[in-house]
């Protein structure tokens, strides 16, 4: 069963984070360029809070960001290989942080590491790997087989 796990490595998973970055900014740089030096506030909500809702929305409901769709990649609970939880998600967003404040050594370790773990699913307990079904998990779905 977890033989046949295939890992997203850090190179797909670098591809994937490219993906969701050109889409960010894609749909906020308009609106931050119209509130430019205007409403901190509001630049706050489009540089920090809009993004942490829509990827966690995302990883909630499709296991995945949209550029992880694309590579077919999942997100995943290490231990159970189920939906992680909520709390596991938050948690794992704002571990991007712990990911990214050493030089990007975080990420960097998902190239050497065996389950193909960033610090920040080492944190949250998660995995990210490829999706043996064609769409990402519906609620209440098993463990991942293949």
């Amino acid at each position: 069963m977890r033989n046949n796990l295939k890992y997203g490595g850090f190179w797909i998973r670098f591809a994937a984070s490219m993906v969701d970055s050109i889409l960010a900014l894609a749909i906020i740089m308009p609106f931050l360029t119209l509130v430019y030096d205007q409403k901190y506030f509001i630049n706050f909500i489009l540089t920090w809070i809009f993004p942490f809702i829509v990827v966690v929305v995302f990883w909630k409901y499709k296991s995945a960001t949209p550029g992880k769709m694309l590579f077919r990649l999942i997100i995943v609970d290490a231990k159970t290989l189920q939906k992680p939880t909520t709390a596991q998600l938050i948690i794992r967003y704002f571990s991007y942080y712990v990911s990214t404040i050493p030089f990007c050594l975080g990420f960097l370790w998902i190239a050497f590491d065996p389950r193909k773990q960033g610090w920040h699913d080492k944190i949250a307990s998660t995995l990210v790997i490829k999706n043996p079904h064609p769409s990402p998990l519906p609620e209440g779905e098993g463990k991942i087989t293949r």
